[in-house]
């Protein structure tokens, strides 16, 4: 299992913004082949970042969905307009799951 967190860099007056803009993105991903679970998650507090949380069969599931036609039309819009995006960065972590209950 393979699982990759998204850490998005958004001032605190962005956030909702952001967050619409994923509203749609779970039932879109449970298309995905090999995406076993999606969750956006907000902060409870100012200090935190949102993340975007995606668990897969594989590296090889998410290697392949980073490089289909449908990842690329999901990020067109958004690379489009990079100067109206609310969001100023990223750092995405990736994980080996070694154990999961």
């Amino acid at each position: 299992m393979f699982v990759v967190f998204n850490e998005l860099h958004v001032p605190l007056e962005g956030r909702e913004s952001v967050a619409n803009r994923f509203s749609n993105s779970a039932e879109k991903m449970k298309e995905i082949p090999g995406c076993l679970d999606f969750m956006f998650l907000n902060p409870e507090d100012d200090s935190n970042y949102q993340i975007v949380y995606t668990k897969w069969e594989s590296k090889e599931a998410y290697e392949a969905w980073v490089n289909s036609d449908a990842f690329k039309a999901a990020h067109r819009e958004r690379r489009a307009n990079l100067e109206k995006s609310p969001t100023t960065g990223n750092n995405i972590s990736t994980y080996e799951a070694k154990y999961h209950l």
